[in-house]
């Protein structure tokens, strides 16, 4: 969270079309915080995407779309809400279709407990590059925290509640488990 995921996506698909080059953006179709299929940084960047959600065949969507128009990239945020059988298909997109997929997301939800997309890219992605934020300590933040309109944690709920800044904050792992969320 806060980490400038998506405005690093929007960045490399930048890049890729700078140089006349081809990228299919995709964004979960649960995330319709600023539209469905709108990828959007905090800066206020944004592109239309096409959206997953379970049991979509992203392999069969790239190949289609590779024959279509030809692909030099596959960009994915809010790629926590992968399925692990969607991140073996993006394995195939890479291994067979010679792809590079670039994938952005959180590794855990606001009860420190790994998302099943990331769990599998952690598992099988070539590389992992991380981006940093700051806890409001000045640590590097690592956890994700729910905020009730008080600004104390939430630690009950559904794994999947989409927000904002309103809902979530970056912590330290420290702050984390003493529930200090800076925010009163």
């Amino acid at each position: 969270m806060n980490a400038g995921k998506s405005t690093a996506l929007l960045q490399a698909d930048h890049n890729y079309f700078e140089r006349g080059m081809n990228s299919l953006l995709f964004t979960a179709r649960l995330d319709d915080r600023e539209g469905v299929g709108v990828i959007s940084s905090r800066i206020g960047i944004k592109k239309g995407a096409l959206t997953f959600e379970k049991g979509d065949e992203l392999f069969a969507i790239i190949e289609g779309e590779q024959k279509r128009t030809g692909l030099d990239c596959v960009l994915i945020d809010e790629a926590q809400f992968l399925s692990r059988e969607q991140v073996m298909q993006l394995n195939r997109v890479v291994d067979e279709l010679g792809i590079p997929v670039l994938t952005y997301g959180i590794r855990t939800d606001f009860q420190g407990k790994v998302f099943e997309g990331s769990k599998f890219l952690m598992g099988w992605a070539d590389e992992i590059k991380e981006i940093k934020t700051v806890c409001h300590c000045g640590k590097k933040a690592t956890m994700n925290a729910r905020v009730n309109k008080d600004g104390r944690m939430e630690t009950d709920g559904e794994q999947i509640e989409i927000g904002g800044n309103e809902r979530y904050i970056s912590l330290c792992r420290r702050c984390f488990y003493s529930g200090n969320t800076g925010l009163g």
